[in-house]
């Protein structure tokens, strides 16, 4: 956008007497290919464009959106979000000279997705689909998919801030069905990166689904678990999506200036086994959940959730950190120009500890080992949560057993925390989608394997 055309917008918001005053400019290019069962299923491309306007009154946000990005149509836009009553304010150029500000470059991208054609994702997918036939005759259904999208973006405020970004994120995603007997199951592995098509070239496709499928051909075999409150060591990676869910969305202000957490008014207090700390770090390089810049143009940043059990902030965005007293942490987000960014997650994940698996085996004698979880439901306002396990053991002696399947883990987060006794060496982070007020945002979850003392496992009774 021309910085004339900007200033002279973000003007007339002030002059409607807003407080702040913030554009944001968005040309998204997206692609994506999914095959099932050796046929393209969907083939999607395309281009989209659009202004989003916020003008703050205080911590009131009035929010719009266009795909015009003409003086006449922003300015029609700005004066109908304009809040009734409010003080005009007058005068001449009220916006200061713009200061410019960069990323960083510490997602390096080799190759643009627009740079190829949406076949070179095609033969990817026709080989996963081979590899999980060739593997089994119990394979019923491969469902294979791969998307890459590609955002510039520009950002002034009234405040005088000139920002731009060029975001590129890649994903692989294969769903393995095996069937016997009329019983089946579903494995599946998702890999994402902020990378473009360099993550494609690299990707270790037959290693996916060869994990994807096995997975589904063991619990083939597998009984039903009993339910019952019982020690439940929980495997590495999207096992973090618990905490995310249960402990990661109260732990945003959009929650505490809703009052709708467990954790308010607790900075500082015990909150979690002191074995435990918690991490939202955006500076990961070429994660899937990482910024350079958040969508309100601050840099993003490493932030510590809970140390040693403590419970240390939560994640901010403008409007959080103004109406809770808190720092801002760089976690603005927002799907697209149609949203107004709010406080989100970015790579969320419990820090490795020491134990190992041997050791939590031991310590739980008989229980349920979690290798896998997979969806489930959350109540954001009090952390409720019921999760699905993918693929589960019995712990028998302090060994992992037979394979159970029709396990759902049943808690509340901030109850669960002080549960979780034995903290892994072996962190690992899983691509994921997050979606709240602000839209769908790719995240990170992860954790290493850990102990939880105790907790709910729903089951056959």
């Amino acid at each position: 956008m021309d910085q004339d055309l900007a200033r002279g917008i973000l003007d007339e918001g002030l002059r409607c007497g807003a407080d702040f005053v913030e554009l944001f400019v968005e040309e998204t290019r997206f692609g994506s290919v999914t095959l099932r069962d050796r046929k393209v299923e969907s083939a999607t491309a395309g281009t989209e464009f659009g202004v989003g306007v916020r003008l703050l009154y205080g911590t009131q946000v009035r929010y719009g959106y266009t795909s015009l990005e003409d003086r006449d149509a922003l300015t029609a836009l700005v004066r109908g979000l304009a809040a009734a009553g409010a003080s005009a304010k007058a005068g001449g150029v009220i916006v200061p000279d713009f200061r410019r500000i960069a990323p960083a470059g510490i997602h390096p991208v080799r190759v643009q997705p627009s740079q190829r054609g949406q076949s070179a994702k095609l033969a990817l997918l026709r080989q996963s689909d081979e590899m999980a036939r060739g593997l089994s005759s119990q394979v019923a259904q491969v469902t294979a998919s791969a998307l890459d999208r590609e955002s510039r973006i520009a950002l002034f405020n009234s405040e005088g801030l000139a920002m731009e970004d060029h975001r590129t994120w890649s994903r692989f995603s294969v769903a393995v069905v095996a069937e016997r007997a009329g019983e089946r199951h579903t494995g599946s592995e998702s890999p994402g990166e902020r990378r473009g098509c360099e993550f494609f070239d690299s990707l270790d496709v037959e290693s996916y689904t060869r994990t994807a499928a096995e997975r589904a051909m063991r619990m083939l075999d597998a009984g039903y678990v009993e339910a019952g409150e019982m020690p439940v060591v929980m495997g590495n990676g999207f096992g973090g999506v618990i905490f995310h869910e249960a402990c990661g969305h109260p732990l945003e202000t959009e929650a505490l200036r809703r009052k709708a957490t467990p954790f308010a008014g607790r900075i500082g207090e015990l909150v979690a086994h002191p074995c435990l700390t918690a991490v939202d770090d955006g500076t990961i390089a070429n994660s899937w959940g990482s910024l350079e810049i958040d969508d309100e143009g601050m840099p993003t940043q490493k932030t510590v959730l809970i140390e040693g059990g403590v419970l240390k902030g939560f994640l901010s965005d403008r409007v959080g950190a103004e109406e809770c007293g808190l720092p801002r942490t760089g976690s603005a987000r927002r799907e697209s120009y149609k949203y107004a960014p709010v406080s989100r997650m970015r790579n969320t994940y419990i820090a490795a500890g020491q134990s190992s698996l041997d050791d939590m085996l031991a310590a739980a004698g008989d229980g349920l080992y979690a290798a896998r979880m997979g969806g489930g439901s959350v109540n954001p306002a009090t952390g409720e949560f019921n999760f699905a396990v993918e693929e589960g053991y019995r712990i028998r002696g302090g060994k992992i057993a037979e394979a159970l399947r029709g396990a759902t883990l049943i808690g509340r987060g901030h109850e669960v925390l002080p549960n979780i006794s034995m903290v892994g060496s072996d962190l690992q982070l899983a691509a994921g989608t997050c979606g709240a007020s602000s839209g769908l945002v790719p995240v990170c979850v992860g954790q290493p394997t850990l102990l939880v003392s105790k907790i709910l496992v729903g089951g056959r009774s």
